[in-house]
């Protein structure tokens, strides 16, 4: 890592008066929490997970798309904050920050970090397929998925599936960042998905400074103005010193 890029990105934390941050994968896949892909091991390796999570899947085969996000969150239950992530929840508490994330796996809120704006939802979420807008009343009936006691309803895992829209305010608040911000720090995401791929350069478009810290080259690397190689938790506690 280039100790004078590393010197200036400090400089650049340390003048900013609000920072997006915009956190993808690899910051989990230095807790251990497996990608998208590699939860598909055992007896799921047969599997095209782009099929399984679809709404259109889970009304075909609510069992076993259901027991797969069960597996998942088994495997992510056991991960743990690494030091990226408590840094980030540090400069929370010294920056006014917005913190926005692509993953599901609730591991900034485990470090600290309040208020986190998840675009794609959480793993550990639930939330009803159709209903009847009373089934929150009662108690869902077990099974694999539970339903409604009402009106029978299917449970679904409270995460943004192919072909749906982001939540709309988490979506809103996103984007009011990437606007308003004067300092982007892109951590660990491939930038590949998009609507979230395009808010470093929106922020930048508004004159924002673009930190990237990623080990992989990555497709946001153009649009940084410093381009940190390194494991995120590797780099970010030596960005501001209160995190060491």
């Amino acid at each position: 890592m280039d100790s004078l890029a590393l010197e200036q990105a400090r400089g650049w934390v340390a003048e900013a008066r609000q920072i997006f941050v915009l956190t993808g994968a690899g910051i989990s896949a230095e807790s251990g929490v497996p990608t998208f892909r590699d939860a598909l091991t055992g007896l799921w390796e047969r599997f095209d997970p782009e099929e399984l999570a679809t709404e259109e899947a889970y009304r075909r085969q609510p069992a076993l798309v259901w027991q797969w996000y069960q597996h998942r969150r088994e495997l992510v239950a056991a991960a743990r904050p690494n030091p990226a992530h408590h840094a980030l929840a540090v400069l929370a508490r010294l920056k006014s920050m917005t913190l926005v994330t692509q993953n599901i796996d609730g591991l900034h809120q485990k470090a600290g970090s309040e208020q986190v704006v998840e675009l794609h939802g959480n793993l550990f979420a639930n939330k009803w397929l159709d209903g009847c807008g009373r089934c929150d009343t009662v108690p869902p009936i077990p099974g694999d998925p539970p339903r409604c006691a009402i009106c029978g309803a299917m449970m679904r895992p409270g995460v943004v599936w192919f072909g749906e829209d982001l939540p709309r305010v988490a979506r809103f608040r996103a984007d009011h960042a990437a606007e308003s911000c004067d300092l982007c720090l892109v951590v660990g995401t491939s930038g590949l998905v998009y609507p979230a791929a395009a808010l470093p350069g929106v922020a930048k478009e508004n004159g924002a400074r673009v930190i990237v810290v990623n080990p992989k080259p990555s497709a946001l690397d153009e649009t940084a103005d410093i381009v940190l190689p390194a494991p995120a938790g590797e780099c970010l506690p030596l960005l501001w010193p209160q995190a060491v």
